[in-house]
């Protein structure tokens, strides 16, 4: 089998200094591309900023004969997003990788979530993707190329106590992803979500001790692969924990249909309504959108009980 390399790729990843997108970052480097190493540095709250970690990858890539740069501004804005992507375009003249890795973590209940902490988190994660995404998608569209990764999380897709600030923006992430992949397609940019599990130090205060092997190093290669030229699928999610590689979608059931509706004969025909056995999917690319109004159409155009 055939390695898959990266040479003369330029790769931006943000939160590289650590944890998972250390990892990836290693793993492009060594594979011949370009990196741009962002961190700002933070704690795991999105405090104290310094510049060690990113220049330490940077450091350790090119010990090993790699070529990285490092970049400290923050994804949490939309100028520290432009200059995160103008480092790559003003160092290597281009971008042709875009992984957004980086997040924070502040925990609470929904009854007693800070609005500061609401916010501290989507400004990360879900605004910090578009922050990176916006400025580096009209360099790729127009250069005719370019893989975007999008990181998710099982929190995103199915929640998770005490993280309702984490959990919005991870799921905010998929619909960013569905529609950087459909305005994409025609220019030759992927973009996909990955929903990693790994124990790095996202995973501080949980108890992981009958957890199997959980290292960034599983992870990694799926993203490797959706940041590849071979990538052939957009708009997808993929999930990546303990060994295990999945794709995750967003399905429904066939549903039931009526000319009108009464409130209880939603209540009398729920098991229907709710009857998962023959699920239907939309791929998002190339208009998930539309053959999601089609289906439904066509069954009202079937009639009564369709």
């Amino acid at each position: 089998m055939n390695e898959l390399r990266f040479d003369d790729r330029v790769a931006v990843v943000t939160g590289a200094g650590r944890g998972l997108g250390r990892e990836y970052a290693l793993l492009l480097a060594a594979r011949g591309a370009k990196v741009v190493i962002n961190d700002a540095g933070v704690s795991l709250t999105g405090e104290d900023p310094e510049t060690g970690p990113a220049h330490a990858v940077v450091d350790e890539i090119v010990a090993a004969g790699g070529h990285a740069v490092a970049s400290t501004d923050s994804v949490a804005s939309a100028a520290g997003g432009r200059a995160i992507v103008d480092t790559a375009l003003e160092r290597y003249g281009r971008i042709d990788i875009l992984i957004h890795n980086a997040g924070n973590v502040r925990r609470g209940s929904l009854r007693q979530l800070d609005d500061a902490d609401f916010d501290a988190v989507l400004d990360v994660h879900l605004r910090g993707a578009y922050h990176v995404v916006r400025p580096a998608f009209p360099v790729m569209c127009d250069a005719g190329y370019g893989r975007v990764v999008l990181t998710s999380s099982i929190g995103g897709v199915y929640g998770n106590h005490d993280v309702a600030n984490y959990a919005a923006a991870k799921a905010g992430i998929l619909g960013l992803c569905n529609v950087v992949a459909l305005e994409g397609a025609a220019d030759g940019v992927t973009c996909n979500a990955i929903i990693p599990g790994a124990v790095t130090r996202m995973a501080e205060g949980l108890d992981t001790s009958a957890y199997p092997p959980m290292g960034p190093e599983l992870v990694a290669p799926a993203v490797g692969w959706l940041a590849h030229e071979t990538c052939s699928v957009t708009g997808e999610y993929f999930v990546a924990i303990a060994g295990r590689i999945a794709r995750a979608v967003i399905s429904e059931s066939p549903g039931v249909y009526q000319p009108a509706w009464t409130v209880e004969e939603v209540g009398a025909r729920i098991d229907e309504i709710r009857d998962i056995s023959a699920p239907v999917t939309f791929p998002v690319v190339p208009d998930g959108h539309t053959e999601h109004i089609r289906y439904s159409f066509s069954r009202a155009a079937q009639g009564v009980g369709s």
